[in-house]
């Protein structure tokens, strides 16, 4: 995690469970002087509706404005992770062993950056993924992006 995503984290997490919510994880892409930064919160019991990501945004906005930690112009998004969520932590490959998941790499392992399969579990550092029958061992210190793949049964 950068070292800005953990101010980011920091600062919103506190905001976000103070309000009932789960903090489930952010994105933030700087793009010169405007930047994007993407919150994620979960509900389990009820969901997430537009009125939570709403009150969550204005709580968010206010801290961001005294913290002042993006020194350049951003948009704020509040969302839920939704069926195909983002992956941020180890505890949630752990939570979610035996869904399919995608998984993007910084840089290549055993030749691919691109992965899709069954999350197995976590054993350490390293998220094990199956593959076409080949278990993987994936340090998540490497991971880029993941989200879960949405089955329609």
């Amino acid at each position: 995690m950068s070292a800005k995503l953990k101010q980011l984290e920091d600062i919103l997490r506190p905001v976000i469970e103070g309000l009932g919510y789960e903090f489930w994880g952010i994105e933030f892409r700087s793009q010169g002087h405007h930047s994007l930064l993407r919150v994620f919160i979960d509900d389990a019991e009820n969901g997430i509706g537009i009125e939570d990501c709403e009150k969550v945004s204005r709580q968010i906005s206010g801290v961001m404005d005294v913290e002042d930690p993006i020194q350049t112009e951003y948009t704020l998004e509040v969302s839920s992770p939704g069926m195909d969520r983002p992956l941020f932590r180890l505890e949630q490959y752990e939570a979610f062993a035996g869904h399919q998941v995608q998984i993007r790499l910084r840089m290549a392992f055993e030749g691919r950056r691109k992965f899709q399969g069954l999350i197995k579990g976590v054993e350490g550092d390293d998220v094990v993924v199956v593959v076409d029958d080949h278990e993987y061992l994936l340090p998540f210190d490497s991971i880029e992006k993941a989200h879960i793949v949405p089955v329609f049964e």
